[in-house]
């Protein structure tokens, strides 16, 4: 169980850093990519310094001219074809000059390696042909036989014809044990070779182990470092170490673009892997960059491979763009679906919250109007009980006077005093009796409403102020309207409780309604508002 575990957890790992070095590099490559320009233009610069050092001197040399076309040869043979053909060209008119024919012969070689890279198989074999390997060095030798065997199987490759690519592949092996049997062993010329073969008759072990060597080697140039790194990586493909792969066609394509080479194939090979691997996007935008180098470059014979497989990548490319915009239009539809429902909601909610607010308002309304209810109810029971006691000893009072008078006119009638009858009689003052039955409302008026006089006097103006007599608690004027204000509002009722015509109350309101500061008709509300206690 233990070892299990352990090697899920290495796995696990070993996946983690899989993802993590390759996406590593490809953010390296992207990163390139982004400062193609820049490393274009530090190429150009130092082309434009060759040329300037060309230009200043006022009568060069066969010599001097020599040098300096092949050093721009040099820099333009894997950057742009034409301006390399035209270097070239030109050191073929400078050579004769030279009287070295090994000086043409060279010049030569250039032509044909030029040639042969922008893809003109015809022109490349008619320079090779016209070649005389005898009047070259060794090493110039050595590049005459690997030109050749390039030759034959770039010639493979581009027939891929079952007899014609067999014949080609070994003419193309056959220069390379020549090319190789001038070559040090442990020389990059012998192993690149040696790598090459080996790689063409389909030996992956040994020719893993040649490539492997070049690899291990310090010096290499970048282009050298991206043309065995992409062959590597074709080796470790075809041998399943996926990874090892992506990861050294990616460093090759690094390589490539640091060094503002355009005769390339690893973001070709590249784009290809990503395409069948199903990332459509990245892909597109490397055959795309990978087209954009074969013609700047010149490669004919790039461009036709590319041709190949771009029409593929990009239909793959507009079918994902195309389900894209589906989706993109489902999700809009969705949204748009989402957004209406949402602003329905919305409304709904508005409405409902505006028929919460009336509600609100009216069960506002209705508790301010129960609660005014209540207030008057509050009001009412204290009015009712102060003023059924008021009642009961006002009545018990004229009932103890009523007994005496009836004791007093019995006694008299059974001694036979009739005539004291009337002086008893004329003793009994009813405007004084009225005067304290007032009196007596008054008290209990008062008491219930203590700031009825000044809330009443509010109403006026100062002199039209009601005056308050000694001895006195309130004037027929204010006892009218406390009437009111304890709820009895007929006029009939309230003159004959105060012993008044009805057309004496009706004046009494009325002179008293037109001194006040509001109208007649808000006069009554504005009294009914003067609280109890």
């Amino acid at each position: 169980m233990k070892h299990f575990l352990a090697t899920i957890i290495g796995l696990l790992c070993a996946l983690s850093t899989f993802a993590t070095s390759t996406d590593s590099l490809f953010n390296e490559l992207n990163a390139a990519l982004v400062k193609k320009k820049e490393y274009e233009a530090i190429k150009l610069k130092r082309i434009d310094e060759l040329k300037q050092s060309l230009r200043k001197e006022q009568n060069p040399t066969a010599q001097q001219l020599y040098n300096g076309y092949s050093s721009l040869y040099e820099e333009y043979k894997t950057f742009n074809y034409d301006s390399a053909f035209y270097c070239a060209k030109q050191l073929e008119k400078v050579a004769p000059q030279l009287n070295d024919k090994a000086k043409i012969e060279e010049v030569k070689l250039k032509i044909g390696f030029i040639l042969l890279s922008s893809g003109m198989f015809k022109e490349t074999y008619d320079v090779l042909q016209s070649i005389i390997p005898s009047s070259l060095n060794k090493k110039e030798r050595v590049e005459f036989f690997s030109l050749q065997a390039r030759y034959y199987f770039d010639l493979a490759d581009f027939h891929k014809d079952k007899y014609f690519t067999a014949a080609y592949n070994q003419k193309g092996n056959d220069f390379a044990d020549s090319a190789m049997a001038l070559s040090d062993p442990a020389s990059y010329d012998y192993l690149s070779l040696q790598g090459l073969k080996n790689l063409r008759n389909g030996d992956m072990k040994a020719a893993t182990k040649s490539y492997e060597q070049i690899m291990s080697f310090k010096n290499l140039t970048p282009h050298q470092f991206a043309i065995n790194a992409s062959s590597l990586s074709f080796i470790y493909a075809y041998s399943g170490h996926e990874k090892e792969s992506v990861d050294l066609l990616v460093k090759a394509a690094i390589a490539d673009v640091k060094s503002a080479t355009k005769e390339t194939v690893a973001i070709l090979n590249l784009a290809d892997i990503l395409y069948k691997k199903g990332n459509t996007q990245t892909a597109y935008d490397y055959i795309k960059q990978a087209l954009e180098d074969a013609t700047y470059y010149g490669a004919r014979h790039r461009e036709i491979q590319i041709g190949a497989i771009l029409p593929i990548i990009e239909g793959q490319q507009l079918s994902t763009v195309e389900h894209q915009r589906k989706l993109l239009l489902g999700y809009s539809i969705l949204a748009t679906v989402l957004f209406l429902m949402v602003v329905t909601f919305i409304v709904i909610i508005f409405k409902q919250l505006k028929k919460l607010k009336v509600a609100d308002k009216i069960i506002k309304l209705a508790n301010e109007n129960l609660q005014h209810t209540n207030d008057l109810l509050k009001e009412a029971n204290k009015i009712k009980d102060e003023y059924i006691v008021y009642y009961f000893n006002v009545c018990s009072e004229y009932i103890d006077k009523l007994e005496r008078l009836k004791k007093s006119i019995e006694q008299k009638l059974l001694m036979g005093r009739g005539d004291d009858l009337k002086t008893t009689l004329a003793k009994v003052d009813l405007h004084k009796e009225r005067e304290g039955l007032f009196l007596s409302f008054d008290k209990v008026f008062l008491k219930l409403f203590p700031n009825f006089v000044q809330g009443f006097n509010s109403l006026f103006k100062e002199e039209d102020r009601m005056k308050i007599e000694d001895g006195q608690l309130m004037n027929p004027e204010l006892r009218i309207f406390a009437l009111i204000r304890i709820g009895i509002t007929d006029n009939d009722r309230i003159a004959k409780i105060l012993d008044y015509s009805v057309n004496t109350i009706y004046a009494y309101k009325t002179r008293i309604k037109k001194k006040s500061l509001v109208s007649n008709d808000d006069f009554e509300e504005y009294l009914m508002k003067i609280q109890s206690v």
